[in-house]
């Protein structure tokens, strides 16, 4: 139904508001089980983005850590190595 919530901690550079909207509609998606709420549910599930959305931001925001920033380049690249090794290699087919 929705893809996986990305972490947005401790990244240079840090999570655009974009990012964390986009992880609060999934999350907001993956609670309520739909994409798309009724017209009766657009309201709530449009607060409850708006609502996430700014927890998420207060959160990011209020973290501290001493950790170095992650370089969201090599993180890409270990999820996609962690991808490959789970799934396996697919070998192309011809049509």
């Amino acid at each position: 139904m929705c893809r996986n919530i990305r972490v947005l901690h401790n990244f240079e550079p840090p999570a655009t508001d974009d990012e964390i909207e986009a992880a609060a509609i999934q999350y907001v998606r993956k609670v309520s089980g739909t994409t798309r709420p009724s017209a009766a549910n657009a309201e709530a599930f449009d607060e409850a983005i708006r609502a996430v959305t700014a927890a998420t931001r207060t959160l990011l925001d209020s973290l501290v850590t001493n950790a170095p920033p992650r370089d969201r380049e090599v993180e890409a690249a270990k999820a996609k190595a962690r991808a490959a090794e789970r799934y396996g290699h697919r070998p192309a087919t011809s049509g």
